[in-house]
């Protein structure tokens, strides 16, 4: 089998790569940078602006839209073009931004590339554009570079690289010069630097195996560029409805217009040429209908977005607002996320087996308590600037915490005890060791992994006096540090030893007298357990995708109630080993995943979606962009990685698992609200149609002008429709399973509800039309179009709930629906305005009398659908009672 990289000696990598430890010559890099290449990364090339906004144009229905605008406007209708022409520009524009924003993932991805780097040249330090290195170079790294490329460590002095955007893990690995056997995830990979990560602490030089496209984040980029976005179950939706609803639409415009057609030729006194431009023009306007669906849609997404941003969601890509109120899985990053992305102290031990609670009153502290406090912050190099910013490594900030947190000012004690000499932390020792005067004695204090600890002390301190380190005492050490670790704590042990020396050496660090343990974890947020809960009961499965070790994962998994009795976790190399016909039997189960690489979450994601589920993914560094784009969701945290903001649709401002959940609620809400929306414009046009084909049938005049019904659904219908998408949720939406994201907009009760709404207001519309008949066609058409717009703005009230009436839900609980049917009354009453009753085909005839008429039909028609829904609830309720006793 093929050796990776970091499985293979130096030497051996040395000679693959045709280079010595005096780096390449000047000659051989120009000639390899030819070959291969610049060290940045490719990209495909991107569609235009121009080129996007064409594409918009090319839907069937869209096309038809926009020749008959250009035709009205050569014959002189310029407001019914300028209305279509206006809706048609709104949604062209957002797809267009939508399509740049979703570019932005690579571009951000280059700004992580290091501007310069140091390198050996012939054995010569030199500064070069780090877009010019090749493989095969040696590059030499200082605390607060950028790494420029992929590489084998060479050497390192007490390196350490923070590599959480490609890893997720909070702290910086530790590096080491060392040949591993095994495979390894990235996080593993202790003897290799990754390009675009960071130097935190220490020094190194190492070789370089892979640049550009071929580095771990070239792979990233790639995946970026291949991967495609999901659309959204909203938008497949719409776009099947759309399509049925278009074509639909389309042939009952073409049967009208030939209806039309017909009885003009038949009809030989007529003006030919005026009427078969009118009648076409009312095809068209009938044909218009389903575009205002779109536009309503988008605006009340908008209004989602809104409502999301008070629960720290920013949206980015509009249609993830109804996204997440059909999620049936989150997978989610531990840290940050589910956790608080800081290292605490939450538990302790000493000699004389006491742990748990530590006392918050210094007073009451015995030497033993005393002394692991005092160790804990003196060898120790974080601190506390005056403006609250914490500086260091997580771990020595998390001691110092504990300190403060304690009541012992970390800051008093260094003040009281200053640093007169230091052994820093050392890879290989594990240890860090500091030189003070404590009660005129010379002092050295050492802190350092667990095992180390225990084999340098010889004794230990036990309730104040200093006893032999007995082999029974370290069992009981061992002992406890072994349980800390199955909680998945991170441990570390603290000693001191009394020296006679100004200067500390190594050689002094043996013979100390060990203290206690002090053990350590990223704690979960207090509101995510409730936040799991919830979860559970709406019918979420929520799993856990770190790249943090298995047993830190399961614990922390377990303790928040993710991973239950009869669930499984795998690391990322456990992954890899299943088949995918193993990973979907398995999948249902599997809710912890550890030590992950990007190829890994994308295949997670996508094996949730071969089940049909829609999944969210959270994330914040460069490895999660991928799947953030792969997912039907991507959540990026608001700390994160411009590359993960990008990639993402929505970003999480406070990077708080439960805000996503408030989220999900709120993406509920806003589906039942486009469905109130969309049920209302249908309703109401569906009354329309019926109406229309009335008329036809029975020989009556077309019962609306073109202008008439293009000002009902573009203009008219669009304030009430965005009033409902401002509807407060019901109070058992949580409780509801996620909704099918291959289920129509119109199922069940919401189907039967619009159909009856519609069908009421054909009713009352023809009513109005025959009484205007009486006397004139002109008064009929005037009396139908004003019922029909005073029984679809009426709807509004209808149109809130399905199984409760207005008056039920609260007349004032959304006042906006109030204020839209007001607006709505004085939009009508501006058609019968002098010069505008023309216009709108209203004769001098339509007077108080008719309006009067007009608005008792419309409210009749309303007042019918309160009533049925009342009715229906009656007769269900003894069934609901029934099934209750049964069950």
């Amino acid at each position: 089998m093929t050796k990776h990289v970091y499985q293979k000696e130096t030497t051996q990598l040395m000679q693959d790569l045709n280079t010595t430890a005096a780096g390449l010559t000047q000659a051989e890099a120009q000639q390899r940078l030819q070959e291969m290449g610049l060290n940045q990364l490719a990209e495909a090339k991107k569609k235009s602006a121009l080129f996007l906004f064409l594409e918009t144009f090319k839907d069937a229905m869209v096309i038809v839209l926009l020749i008959v605008a250009i035709v009205q406007m050569i014959m002189g209708a310029h407001v019914e073009a300028l209305v279509i022409f206006a809706v048609l520009l709104l949604n062209s524009l957002v797809s267009v931004i939508q399509a740049k924003k979703a570019e932005g993932s690579l571009d951000a991805l280059k700004k992580l590339a290091a501007p310069d780097a140091s390198v050996l040249r012939s054995g010569q330090e030199q500064s070069i554009p780090a877009k010019e290195i090749v493989t095969g170079d040696i590059v030499i790294l200082e605390a607060g570079d950028y790494v420029p490329a992929d590489g084998r460590l060479l050497e390192a002095s007490t390196l350490k690289v923070d590599e959480g955007m490609l890893t997720g893990e909070s702290t910086p690995a530790e590096k080491e010069i060392t040949t591993l056997s095994k495979e390894a995830p990235i996080g593993d990979r202790i003897n290799m630097v990754f390009s675009g990560t960071i130097v935190t602490y220490g020094r190194g030089k190492f070789l370089v195996t892979a640049t550009g496209n071929t580095t771990e984040i070239g792979q990233v980029a790639d995946l970026l560029e291949s991967t495609t976005e999901q659309k959204t179950p909203l938008q497949r939706g719409l776009d099947l409805f759309s399509k049925k609803l278009s074509f639909a639409i389309l042939i009952l415009s073409l049967v009208i217009l030939g209806v039309q057609l017909l009885r003009i030729f038949l009809d030989g006194s007529v003006d030919v040429t005026q009427d078969i431009l009118n009648a076409f023009m009312f095809a068209v306007a009938v044909a218009a209908i389903p575009e205002a669906l779109q536009s309503i849609v988008t605006i009340v997404l908008s209004l989602g977005t809104k409502k999301m941003a008070k629960h720290h969601a920013i949206i980015r890509k509009l249609p993830a607002v109804e996204t997440l109120g059909s999620t049936s899985i989150i997978c989610t990053d531990k840290t940050g996320t589910l956790t608080q992305n800081k290292m605490t102290v939450v538990d302790h031990y000493l000699a004389n087996g006491q742990s748990g609670e530590f006392s918050t009153d210094p007073k009451k502290w015995q030497t033993d308590e005393q002394r692991l406090i005092e160790i804990s912050v003196l060898a120790n190099d974080a601190t506390i600037s005056k403006d609250g910013t914490k500086l260091g490594d997580p771990t020595e900030i998390a001691l110092i915490d504990f300190s403060e947190n304690k009541n012992q000012s970390y800051q008093k004690l260094r003040k009281q005890y200053p640093r007169e000499d230091e052994l820093p932390f050392d890879s290989d020792r594990k240890l860090m060791s500091t030189l003070h005067t404590i009660d005129q004695q010379k002092i050295m204090v050492t802190k350092g992994g667990p095992d180390i600890v225990f084999e340098r002390s010889t004794k230990v301190l036990r309730n104040g006096q200093i006893v032999e380190f007995t082999a029974e005492l370290k069992n009981q050490f061992q002992k406890q540090n072994e349980v800390f670790a199955e909680r998945a704590l991170r441990v570390l042990a603290f000693a001191y030893k009394e020296v006679a020396t100004d200067s500390l050496t190594l050689a002094e660090e043996e013979d100390l007298v060990l203290v206690g343990l002090l053990a350590m974890i990223d704690p979960p947020r207090a509101e995510v357990f409730q936040a799991v809960a919830d979860a559970n009961s709406a019918g979420i499965q929520t799993v856990m995708i770190t790249g943090d070790h298995k047993t830190t994962a399961v614990a922390i998994a377990k303790e928040i109630g993710i991973f239950q009795p009869g669930d499984q976790a795998l690391t990322g190399v456990e992954l890899d080993q299943l088949s995918e016909v193993e990973l979907a039997e398995k999948l249902a189960k599997i809710t912890v995943y550890a030590r992950v690489s990007p190829e890994n979450k994308i295949r997670i994601v996508r094996a949730w979606q071969e089940k049909g589920k829609i999944s969210a993914m959270t994330g914040d560094g460069v490895n999660d962009a991928p799947a953030l784009k792969q997912a039907d969701i991507g959540i990026a945290m608001g700390t994160g990685t411009d590359v993960a903001k990008d990639a993402a649709a929505m970003v999480l401002t406070d990077d708080n698992f439960a805000s996503i959940i408030k989220a999900v609620e709120v993406g509920r809400n806003v589906f039942d609200n486009i469905k109130k929306a969309v049920a209302y414009l249908f309703a109401g046009n569906l009354g329309a149609i019926i109406a229309i084909v009335f008329a036809l049938a029975i020989g009556w005049s077309n019962p609306f002008t073109a202008l008439q019904l293009l000002f009902i659904n573009l203009v008219n219908d669009s304030l009430p429709a965005i009033a409902l998408g401002m509807e407060k949720a019901e109070p058992t939406i949580m409780k509801r399973q996620p909704r099918d994201p291959n289920s129509g907009i119109f199922t069940g009760k919401t189907l039967i509800s619009v159909t009856y709404r519609g069908i009421l207001i054909a009713l009352a519309v023809i009513t109005a039309q025959w009484l205007g008949n009486q006397q004139s066609p002109e008064l009929g058409v005037a009396m139908a179009f004003t019922t029909l717009i005073l029984s679809r703005t009426l709807q509004t009230f209808a149109a809130r709930s399905n199984t409760q009436t207005s008056l039920q839900v609260g007349l004032f609980s959304n006042k906006m629906v109030l204020l839209a049917i007001l607006v709505c009354g004085g939009l009508f009453s501006l058609t019968l305005l002098p010069g505008l009753r023309e216009v709108f085909a209203i004769p001098s005839t339509f007077a108080l009398k008719e309006i009067g008429l007009a608005l008792s039909l419309a409210t009749s028609a309303v007042l019918l659908m309160e009533i049925t829904k009342l009715i229906l609830v009656k007769i269900q309720e003894p069934k609901s009672e029934i099934q209750l006793t049964r069950n």
